[in-house]
């Protein structure tokens, strides 16, 4: 497997093992987001013992265990006894550690289910026989809710023993594009809306191949992992993932706001309120406020929206056709692919400038809020703001066709009118992505008007 940048993540463990201290690391995300290769890369080239938990039993966990630990210490005993508990494991441990070693337990929650006293057996083994010791312990695991309960929040076991956490967010748009340096942007636009930036499923894309058989071999046939992803993911976070499958499958199909997705739904506005808060803290959606808000977690103006770019794509190209595909019938369903794919492209282009305007700061200004904006009639793709300088700059995301001429600008600062942050005195600019290039008239007009930036896909036009 490809391990690709995640340099600030290696960055912050690599300082905290060069301070040879005892240190407990938490280390938590999505299923398929990366956090076992990232462990494994940071135990590379160290003393380092890897423990992958699963469902057995505490009994049968602990013989595992016992042969893990038994082989990196070449003792025959604990390869043929294992430990007889937790306790006994920290103890052996702290007989071992006058050398700095690193020790990873992954999928730490399967402990949990396993024994749910297990976390405070960690704390006490932590505390009477680690925590002045040599040893870099690395708990991590795939079910968010699950590794906040236990190890994160003020009430968890373990809470105040951990030295340093981390949370292993999707890759960027940038770094996603790495897996594939011989695609340009379009190209790989047209992936990342697929995938996002899971490496998991950037891993499963064949450069091949063309995007639709992609799909076809990866996605639509019922003996791939990625047909059944989203499901699967549910039932290990959530134990009612019908009503949550309504959920997501109407804020994908653009019910973005809590009054449609009850009507879409039909389920009650105090159970749809817990829902998604569950899905926000799992970060499957987010509720976007507009940038412009001063206190925005108070703000009444939240729109829910997808979180994760192969979520979106399941919901309207797998969920609603699995009869068609259990019967190979995929050309029914590419045909709706080809209707609604290219509005799917201009949705992730619109996330993805909210990334790659920062390369233009130079041109724009330091940024220090990015998002989108809307009022009753009135919607803008990108304003990026910087309270510190009074400055704001309004943008358009295009991904259409056609090159973007002057009315989509004079559009722009129509409505840039309307929004009433810093008025008066601030300093404005405006940018302008597109996918087509741009008109001539537009192109002679931005080289009067200093404070327009045009961006050809990802890369400033010169003129």
């Amino acid at each position: 497997m490809k391990f690709i940048n995640r340099a600030k993540e290696l960055k912050a463990m690599e300082e905290k093992w060069e301070t040879k201290n005892a240190q407990l690391f938490i280390i938590y995300g999505k299923r398929r987001v990366g956090k076992t290769q990232l462990v494994k890369q940071f135990l590379k080239d160290k003393p380092a013992i890897y423990f992958l938990a699963d469902k057995r039993n505490q009994i049968d966990q602990l013989k595992e265990l016992g042969r893990v630990v038994g082989n990196y210490f070449e003792d025959k005993s604990l390869l043929k006894n294992g430990f007889q508990d937790w306790l006994e494991f920290f103890e052996y441990i702290s007989t071992k550690t006058d050398q700095p070693l690193a020790i990873a337990i992954d999928e730490y929650p399967y402990l949990v289910e396993t024994d749910g006293a297990v976390s405070s057996i960690f704390q006490k083994g932590w505390d009477q026989y680690l925590k002045d010791s040599k040893v870099f312990l690395i708990l991590l695991g795939s079910s968010i809710a699950m590794m906040e309960s236990e190890t994160l929040i003020h009430k968890s076991p373990l809470f105040g023993r951990r030295t340093g956490q981390l949370l292993i967010e999707p890759m960027t748009f940038a770094n996603s594009w790495k897996f594939f340096p011989t695609k340009d942007f379009q190209q790989f636009l047209s992936i990342y809306a697929i995938t996002d930036g899971m490496p998991a499923y950037l891993l499963q894309i064949d450069t091949e191949k063309t995007i639709k058989d992609n799909i076809e071999e990866k996605i639509f046939s019922q003996t791939e992992f990625l047909y059944n992803e989203v499901e699967f993911m549910l039932k290990e976070e959530l134990r009612e993932p019908k009503n949550y499958l309504a959920i997501l499958k109407a804020i994908s199909f653009g019910k973005q706001k809590f009054g449609e997705i009850v009507n879409d739904t039909g389920l009650e506005k105090n159970i749809i309120t817990k829902y998604l808060n569950t899905l926000e803290r799992l970060r499957l959606i987010e509720k976007e406020i507009p940038v412009t808000e001063k206190k925005p977690e108070k703000s009444r103006k939240g729109l829910y929206k997808i979180a994760d770019n192969f979520f979106r794509f399941w919901f309207q190209y797998v969920f609603p056709f699995k009869s068609d595909l259990a019967i190979s019938r995929y050309d029914y369903v590419f045909d709706q692919f080809d209707k609604s794919f290219n509005s799917l492209e201009a949705l992730v282009y619109e996330r993805v400038c909210q990334e790659i305007i920062f390369d233009f700061e130079k041109q724009l200004f330091p940024l220090e809020r990015v998002g989108r904006w809307w009022a009753p009639e009135n919607e803008i793709d990108l304003v990026g703001i910087s309270e510190r300088e009074n400055k704001i700059v309004f943008g358009e995301c295009k991904w259409s066709a056609r090159p973007v001429g002057t009315n989509v600008l004079f559009d722009l600062q129509t409505k840039a009118k309307v929004v009433q942050w810093g008025k008066g005195k601030r300093e404005e600019y405006f940018i302008l992505f597109s996918k087509s290039g741009f008109t001539t008239d537009l192109l002679k007009l931005a080289k009067k008007q200093k404070n327009l930036v045009l961006v050809e896909k990802n890369k400033l036009v010169r003129y």
